[in-house]
């Protein structure tokens, strides 16, 4: 599912409230952290991952991450904020938001 502006923006504002579900370290983007991110994505639809303190990226190397984990997972980047990446992919058999941005 392609987002638009205005759906992205809804993500943005039901995300605020989450905790990151996955944590970035110093070992950078591992299988692990991929297969973590995939498996609470596939429940919530909707997930922060935080790049810790140590990991040192940079705000290029952190999109970077992002669109690999978006490739490879499928999954959409509603945004980046800061060392904070916001996910969301559709699911189809139990939805929490796709159901409401469809309608917008």
């Amino acid at each position: 599912m392609k987002l638009n502006s205005k759906q992205r923006s809804f993500l943005k504002q039901q995300a605020h409230d989450l905790t990151a579900v996955v944590r970035i370290g110093k070992d950078g983007l591992t299988d692990n952290i991929i297969e973590n991110i995939e498996n609470a994505i596939r429940v919530k639809e909707l997930i922060k991952v935080k790049a810790l303190q140590n990991a040192e990226l940079s705000k290029q190397e952190l999109r970077e991450i992002a669109e690999k984990i978006s490739k490879k997972s499928e999954i959409e980047i509603v945004d980046i904020i800061g060392k904070t990446i916001i996910f969301f992919k559709e699911n189809e058999k139990k939805p929490v938001y796709s159901d409401k941005i469809k309608k917008i």
